[in-house]
């Protein structure tokens, strides 16, 4: 395999079988070990929350939990500088 010049810039062009099996799609993640370049598939720490939070929802499994004892009388009273 060899570099390629794109612009100003170096690049690889990986094969699709290669893509395919690493499953990168679109946005990917590249980091540095030693004298390695490492890409990865872009992890999204927080898919599928919004489906968890409605199925919860839906069981009325949505409580709070911190309880209100964590209130305070300053919660309600105003600041003055």
């Amino acid at each position: 395999m060899n570099l390629i010049t794109i612009g100003n810039s170096k690049g690889v062009r990986l094969p699709a079988a290669v893509i395919q099996q690493c499953g990168l799609v679109g946005e990917i993640e590249l980091r540095v070990e030693g004298d390695a370049v490492i890409l990865t598939a872009a992890k999204h720490p927080r898919a599928g929350w919004a489906a968890a939070f409605d199925a919860m929802a839906s069981n009325e499994d949505d409580q709070l939990l911190i309880p209100d004892a964590l209130e305070h009388q300053c919660d309600d009273e105003e600041w003055s500088g």
